[in-house]
């Protein structure tokens, strides 16, 4: 049974004792995947199978009840298999022993009720505010602060340009992104009063080392290996190892309370985090992280209280080797329906992109250098859509020198004091790259609400940086397909490799809060000699914001067309004389003199004159002396029967008295 594994680790390799080259940098260290112990497979029924059928019988139309039908298929085939946790309505997980997962898969998919069957697999999480860290300086650690929100420089070319999206804005408390990891510190001072409900998806009480399974609590007790946990059971080849506070680290990047005079800043600032946890000792299960994304939107999970407050961004620092699942391919369509973005990791591992960030529609993350190169340890492949600072050391001994400064505790096992990583104990990966772009959505949809997932992604994509191509010293060559061979050392990306440039906070939260002014003609025809009313009360201005100025002009149709309103108010009524088209013009200006313009063109037909039937022929005769029957006697023939039905009428009711 595969496992996904998180996108970072903050701990690392063990340091050398001499400087080298920037090629051979401090890497996150790779966490592993235990043996497994257990099949787990994603089972997705047919809507018109037996299995279905019964169910709805067996839950009445009124209700729709969770599928567990781990007895009948034990039935099929032969197996002793137990249930698991629904996923959808259609959807569960399925559990046995003494065969692989893939092979219990191989055997379901057989079944004439299933729709697919996929291995469970398991991920693991990869590793200018006055906030005093964000500036950096000699009095804090690291000295170069938090490098990777600043503008874009010759010695910082990764850097986000967070500054100018702030400008904008410091986004809203009404877009949510949900950061779906090993769970969140909830007493760290940075995001006490940024967290909503959140809630715990991971199933096994074991992986999720608090006590019990899923529940609404998504603190993260800590997800540290003993060396004995290491060597056998449940937790054999994981890897001996403290407890990460991965998920406490990547939702101070997205939201850590920012500008006030204390600790870091947040790219998302006023944007409220979602915690959701779904990883725990040794990483998650496919089947928990796709329940609590469908969580997170707002869909309903068996088991689950609704999510009151559905976020619109998601970000997942987590991932593992593999092709993408039909269930991951059925949860991103689901999801990107309903207008949410997902946003995921890369993989630090140097070789093709991992699941999820290799699914259609996911917004796959690299991982860049401070010099805008690609880290050596970050994924690489065509799949990703952007990339952004992943932290690095330069060297491999002494302070790191450009880690990623953020939120984390100091327990080695369980939770100790809030803290914050700097050069000494450094945030490296693209697990900290994710963030970054996901608060940068967060952003976006608080300067525009109306954005589509389509919209966000491709105005990330538009508004990207080039990759620097030179400066990078000697013998850093280009970036290459991905290949069996990791490609562990630094080289200059390309947008088939990391994507379509370096994220620029600033450009993409510019483009989308630009003022919109549109108009709604509720039709584009209309006939000569009527009026049509314009309306432009749908143009936006960015958040914070406000329309206050329009004025409408005609630029086409002049001569068969005039304004019968006033030309500076939020509608105009426009009355036309001849058949032919007329363009409007509406321009718009909000509270900062920012303008925009739009067009609208209404072709103008003429009035159509109702046909009326053709006259009746006129009465003729034929020499054989029949002939037709003329009108005038028709109608003294139809008058005549009326009359004999009405004296009918009045003799039946004499005679009923």
């Amino acid at each position: 049974m595969k496992r996904l594994i998180s996108c970072c680790i903050a701990s690392l390799l063990a340091a050398a004792l001499a400087p080298v080259a920037s090629a051979a940098e401090q890497a996150p260290t790779p966490r592993k995947i235990p043996a497994e112990m257990q099949a787990r497979v994603i089972v997705k029924f047919k809507a018109d199978s037996s299995a279905m059928r019964a169910l709805s019988a067996a839950s009445g139309s009124s209700a729709q009840a969770a599928p567990q039908q781990a007895q009948t298929l034990s039935q099929r085939l032969g197996l002793a298999l137990t249930d698991g946790h629904a996923l959808t309505a259609r959807s569960q997980v399925v559990k046995a022993s003494g065969l692989s997962s893939a092979e219990l898969a191989a055997r379901l998919s057989a079944l004439s009720d299933v729709e697919y069957a996929v291995p469970d697999g398991r991920r693991r999480a990869f590793a200018a505010p006055d906030d005093p860290l964000y500036a950096g300086g000699p009095s804090v650690s690291p000295t170069v602060g938090q490098w990777y929100l600043r503008a874009s420089t010759a010695s910082v070319v990764s850097a986000i340009n967070a500054e100018t999206a702030w400008g904008i804005t410091t986004g809203s408390s009404s877009v949510v992104v949900a950061v779906l990891d090993t769970g969140i510190r909830p007493d760290h001072p940075e995001l006490v009063n940024k967290l909503l409900p959140g809630y715990d998806f991971v199933s096994d009480a074991a992986t999720a080392n608090d006590g019990n399974g899923r529940d609404s609590d998504p603190s993260d007790p800590g997800d540290w290996i003993t060396s004995a946990e290491d060597a056998s059971g449940t937790f054999a080849g994981c890897g001996a190892e403290g407890s990460s506070w991965h998920g406490t680290q990547t939702a101070g990047l997205v939201g850590a309370s920012t500008n006030n005079g204390s600790g870091m800043a947040s790219i998302g600032r006023d944007v409220k985090v979602l915690p959701v946890r779904v990883l725990g000792k040794c990483g998650g299960d496919d089947s928990d992280i796709i329940a609590a994304m469908r969580w997170a939107a707002g869909f309903t999970v068996s088991g689950v209280t609704k999510n009151a407050n559905p976020a619109k961004v998601l970000s997942l620092s987590l991932g593992g080797e593999g092709t993408c699942s039909q269930a991951y391919k059925d949860a991103m369509t689901e999801l990107t329906a309903a207008g949410v973005v997902v946003v995921a990791a890369a993989g630090n591992d140097g070789l093709a992109v991992n699941v999820p960030a290799n699914c259609p529609g996911v917004v796959g993350v690299a991982g860049v250098r401070h010099s805008g190169t690609k880290v050596g340890f970050s994924s690489l492949g065509p799949e990703l859509t952007i990339a952004a600072p992943a932290g690095n050391c330069v060297n491999t001994s002494g302070a790191c020198l450009y880690p990623i400064l953020t939120t984390t505790n100091t327990g080695s096992t369980t939770p100790l004091a809030s803290a914050y990583t700097d050069s000494a104990n450094p945030s490296l990966g693209t697990s900290f790259s994710t963030p970054l772009v996901a608060g940068t959505l967060g952003l976006m949809f608080s300067a525009n609400p109306s954005l589509t997932p389509a919209q966000a992604i491709g105005v990330l994509k538009s508004t990207a940086r080039a990759f620097p191509s030179t400066g990078a010293g000697a013998g850093v060559a280009a970036c290459k397909a991905p290949s069996a061979t990791a490609q562990s050392a630094e080289c200059y990306c390309t947008t088939t490799t990391c994507g379509a440039g370096l994220l620029d906070a600033g450009a993409a939260v510019t483009a989308v809060a630009q003022v919109v002014a549109r108009i709604d003609a509720g039709s584009s025809r209309t006939t000569a000699g009527s009026s049509i009313t314009l309306d432009g009360s749908g143009s936006s201005a960015p958040a914070g914001h406000a329309i206050t100025g329009y004025q409408w002009t005609l630029t086409a149709g002049s001569g068969i067309a005039s304004f019968t309103s006033a030309t500076n108010a939020a509608t105009a009524t426009v009355a036309t004389t001849a058949t032919g088209s007329f363009t409007a013009s509406l321009t718009v200006t909000d509270d900062t003199a920012a303008q925009a313009t739009t067009t609208a063109s209404v072709a103008v037909s003429a009035v159509s004159t109702p046909r009326l039937p053709p006259a009746p022929p006129a009465a003729t005769s034929s020499d054989g002396g029949g002939g037709a029957l003329g009108w005038p006697w028709l109608a003294g023939l139809l008058a005549a029967v009326l009359a004999l039905q009405r004296a009918s009428r009045v003799r039946h009711r004499v005679m009923r008295r």
